[in-house]
């Protein structure tokens, strides 16, 4: 039993007419109509009490045009309830493309024989065998459809078979569906706005009068507070403690125009003594730079050791009455010394730093009697303070100093020495830059040792005067003593270390200083401790190569 195809002369020779009923028109189309037949045909033997087979029953139902089992698949796979309302279920028979029996609907009334099925579902099924499911326009609406491929006896594709129901309720009742949510959100949009509203209402008015009252005092008024209300909440406590912080900054303002009147009173009293003061100080100013304008004016002398202790004795008496007049102007103002402490510290601090210059002198003179010791490990803040103090030479902002700390290793040398140092070669390089250049500021570790570099792009030194830069007294500058490169000179070999000066490449001024290292972990700085110790370094080592 099976499924056959039956041309029109195999369905007359079935029985004489046959043909004509299996006559399928084309719908639409000028395409002579098909006279083949779909046959559900089945054949069995007929056999005698012998079992011998004496004929062949064969008989077969024609499909073409037959509605009978298209309507009884229909009933039984849409039965009651199967499907939305509306939602009509088809089924279709095919010869080939060709509708040759079915239910689905062309017009009132009228069935859509002889229609055709479409390009893409006859190329995956009739020619590919597989089976077709997926949303598909039959004859004259959308549908959700499924087509499988009808077999022959012989296994061959002669036909398909279509089963399908309407789109359009299942889509009315997805929009239905997303209409009622879409309208359930919007509602619960609407009574959280409003309860974010009245939410933020109850938030914000007692931020507003928090707002009002800061305003208030802001424009000087004295009375005005943000009255907490009687609950219990956040914004309730901010407001009393806001109203209390009020309470203390009136209490604080008069206490501070109490202070500001005895204040005044005092410094009133005081200013006659501080002027006095300051006209003594000024005494001692003008000596000290009558002192340091004969030494400028002073020949050379033929020996640096004498010159150096005549310079610290002269330089020396002055020093102490400008500490002792600064610890007396200091104990007599008392707290009336506040408003020019600053300047005070800097006096004490430029009055030290002229020490270290003579005492730097002395050591020029008499290295061999002055004990090593000391360390520093953080030489980028040294060299930061140190340009504080050349800070006045370079206002105006013209010099760009370009700083790289690649060092990782203390070095062996005081911080006041080493301070001197750099404090020598940074004024240099910026008096030569004239306020307008470039500064390079540099450190890296290089075997064992630590390099101090300071370049500029200045108008650099001469060939000639390279040879005589470290030499006493000598300068090429109208100002100056010409004694700075030379006392760092004394500074730096007295440490162990080298100190060079060359051309940078590209023109200016190079400077490199090379001194022991010492491990920063085993560095206490300012201390002449045990850990400051170090071996002499190797003569081998030279600092003669520039790192640039």
């Amino acid at each position: 039993s099976g499924i056959e195809r039956f041309e029109a002369a195999a369905l007359d020779a079935a029985r004489d007419g046959l043909a004509a009923l299996a006559r399928v028109e084309h719908a639409g189309t000028q395409e002579p109509a098909d006279e083949r037949g779909l046959v559900v045909r089945a054949a069995v033997p007929v056999l005698d009490e012998q079992g011998a087979v004496l004929a062949l029953l064969d008989g077969g139902v024609l499909l073409n045009r037959n509605y009978r089992p298209v309507d009884e698949i229909r009933d039984l796979v849409y039965g009651p309830g199967t499907l939305l309302p509306g939602a009509i279920g088809t089924v279709t028979l095919f010869l080939d493309d060709l509708r040759v029996s079915t239910n689905v609907p062309l017009h009132a009334g009228e069935r859509a024989l002889g229609t055709r099925v479409s390009p893409e579902v006859r190329r995956q099924v009739l020619e590919h065998g597989e089976r077709w499911l997926g949303r598909a326009f039959v004859v004259n609406a959308w549908y959700l459809s499924a087509y499988a491929p009808l077999l022959d006896v012989h296994g061959e594709r002669i036909g398909m078979l279509y089963t399908g129901f309407l789109e359009a309720p299942y889509r009315q009742a997805w929009d239905d569906a997303a209409g009622a949510l879409i309208g359930a959100c919007l509602l619960a949009d609407a009574l959280l706005g409003a309860l974010a509203l009245w939410l933020a209402r109850s938030l914000f008015r007692p931020l507003e009068r928090l707002l009002a009252v800061t305003r208030a005092v802001r424009s000087g008024a004295t009375g005005a507070r943000a009255l907490p209300g009687p609950g219990r909440d956040e914004l309730a406590e901010l407001a009393r403690e806001f109203d209390a912080m009020l309470d203390r900054l009136a209490q604080h303002e008069h206490e501070l125009e109490t202070a500001a009147q005895a204040l005044e009173r005092t410094v009133a009293e005081r200013t006659e003594d501080l002027r006095r003061q300051n006209a003594r100080l000024a005494e001692t100013v003008a000596e000290l730079a009558e002192a340091r304008q004969r030494l400028l004016t002073t020949e050379q002398l033929a020996a640096l050791g004498t010159l150096a202790a005549g310079v610290a004795h002269e330089i020396n008496n002055p020093l102490a009455v400008l500490l002792g007049n600064l610890d007396v102007m200091v104990a007599e103002l008392g707290e009336a010394a506040a408003p020019v402490q600053v300047e005070i510290d800097l006096a004490v601090a430029q009055v030290e730093r002229i020490r270290r210059i003579v005492r730097g002198l002395l050591d020029y003179a008499r290295p061999q009697r002055q004990p090593l010791g000391g360390c520093v490990a953080d030489l980028p803040a040294l060299f930061e303070e140190t340009l504080l103090l050349a800070g006045h030479s370079v206002q105006g902002g013209g010099v760009m100093i370009q700083r790289d700390w690649q060092a990782r290793q203390a070095v062996r040398i005081g911080a006041p020495e080493l301070q001197q140092v750099l404090l020598n070669l940074i004024v240099n390089a910026l008096q030569a830059l004239g306020g307008r250049g470039r500064l390079w500021l540099t450190t890296a570790d290089k075997q064992g040792r630590v390099v101090l570099v300071v370049a500029d792009d200045g108008p650099g030194i001469e060939a000639r005067d390279l040879p005589r830069v470290f030499d006493p007294f000598f300068t090429t500058r109208t100002s100056g003593t010409g004694l700075g490169l030379a006392v760092s000179f004394a500074i730096v070999r007295r440490h162990g270390g080298e100190i060079t000066i060359g051309t940078r490449p590209g023109g200016g001024c190079l400077v490199t200083v090379c001194l022991p290292a010492l491990e920063a972990a085993g560095c206490k700085s300012g201390a002449d401790s045990p850990s400051c110790a170090l071996a002499s370094p190797s003569p081998s080592l030279s600092c003669r190569e520039s790192d640039r």
